[in-house]
């Protein structure tokens, strides 16, 4: 079981295991751009996305659009076309035409840097607004996606039923010094070596910790 009496030694072997592996997409695109808006938008890009088409489709409608003035200039056609690779274009479109309006309106053009106002915006939950206030702010969150979520359960150092069910938890129980960087951390060990479905128990660096509640097969 892994609690607080181990955790330290726990992250600490799983930020080892991840040294091989390049950053988020959010991580590198924000070293770059330095914008919250940006960061914002790569988020509502990504969800279902792999971060590689992430990556292309974001970096192809900033050539397009690089303001929030800029993107509401873009005919919503356009938009559309540009953002297709990533899938559900057409919702994801009127996110980013809703919430671009709405930053423009209502917070003078600024992406929000707290919570509340963060979840005001249309199309934005918890996990992309922990992901803004994190990466694009460098402020206190905990952005749970669902490499997060399964990790942790899968470790027993939860016992929840949702994301944002152990984001609350783990607000309660994880040390704040893991916060910002967790989901940094368990997004590329979830998607490299606890795997969903057949986890590659035998190359985890915690094996021998690890409970594997809920794992049914491994490799």
């Amino acid at each position: 079981m892994i609690t607080n009496k181990n955790i330290d030694k726990i992250i600490k072997k799983v930020k080892q295991r991840i040294k091989k592996y390049d950053q988020p997409v959010l991580e590198r695109f924000n070293k770059k751009l330095n914008s919250p808006y940006w960061v914002l938008i790569s988020c509502l890009l990504s969800l279902r996305t792999k971060d590689e088409t992430t990556e292309i489709v974001t970096k192809n409608l900033f050539k397009q659009a690089k303001t929030p003035q800029q993107i509401l200039k873009l005919p919503a056609k356009k938009l559309k076309k540009i953002i297709y690779k990533t899938g559900f274009y057409n919702n994801k479109a009127k996110a980013i035409i809703n919430v671009t309006k709405k930053i423009l309106n209502e917070f003078k053009g600024k992406v929000p840097d707290n919570l509340d106002d963060l979840l005001s915006l249309p199309g934005v939950g918890r996990k992309t607004a922990n992901l803004v206030l994190t990466v694009a702010y460098n402020k206190l969150g905990i952005c749970v996606d669902t490499h997060v979520h399964k990790i942790f359960n899968r470790w027993g150092y939860v016992k929840t039923k949702s994301p944002d069910e152990t984001e609350l938890k783990l607000r309660r129980v994880l040390p704040k010094k893991y916060w910002k960087k967790i989901n940094n951390y368990l997004v590329l060990f979830g998607q490299n070596i606890c795997l969903s479905v057949s986890p590659f128990c035998s190359k985890c660096p915690i094996e021998n910790h690890c409970p594997k509640i809920g794992v049914k097969r491994k490799r």
